[in-house]
């Protein structure tokens, strides 16, 4: 079992990926804008969780969750309901999360970060919710080296609690990739903490 930093980390899973109303869905894709807006109240904090563990920045990952709803409403017409709705709309959002990526400069951990990983790790409440800048920096902190699909699938398994087959619908990776890429983004990081004195994890 995984312990420490890490493992109380990944213990910070989001909640499973809500089902929504197929009532709700037939009305967005009759053009009720009525029915949309409660569509993306019931779903913009998940997005912007993945969002925000992702680009690393609460300003972008706001603009993330604006174009992706943008992108939902535009296209809800396409949408198969035979698919979780959930899961459509994660692979929007990871898309995006990925476009953006690509025109941001490297992250990078700030001097800060160090530090607010280290009273994470020293707090004894294992029910304190982070505040975003505290995610944004630990994150920062921990994946530092993680290529783009390692981060990805990291976020999605590790940090946002989906499962193997619902991230290779998300990502268009086969079992195989997703199961690799977790293995390096998960050593990588246990790397990451032993550099920081946290020994075995």
């Amino acid at each position: 079992m995984t312990s420490g930093p890490l493992g109380r980390i990944i213990g910070r899973k989001a909640t499973e990926m809500q089902q929504t109303d197929s009532d709700i869905l037939i009305r967005c894709q009759r053009g009720d804008r009525a029915a949309f807006r409660s569509l993306v109240e019931a779903h913009q904090r998940m997005v912007f969780s993945l969002s925000l563990k992702m680009v690393c920045d609460e300003e972008e990952a706001k603009d993330i969750v604006q174009e992706t709803f943008i992108r939902v409403w535009q296209s809800i017409g396409e949408y198969d309901p035979e698919r979780p709705f959930a899961t459509w709309l994660y692979t929007i959002a990871t898309r995006l999360c990925l476009d953006r990526l690509k025109g941001m400069k490297r992250i990078v951990p700030l001097p800060d970060d160090e530090s607010v990983l280290r009273q994470f790790a020293a707090n004894a409440d294992s029910q304190r919710k982070l505040e975003n800048s505290e995610w944004v920096a630990i994150v920062r902190q921990l994946t530092e080296g993680l290529s783009e699909k390692q981060r990805l699938v990291f976020t999605l398994c590790q940090l946002e609690g989906l499962s193997s087959q619902e991230v290779t619908q998300i990502t268009g990776l086969d079992a195989s990739q997703v199961k690799s890429n977790l293995y390096v983004a998960r050593q990588t990081i246990r790397k990451q903490l032993k550099a920081l004195g946290y020994g075995q994890d």
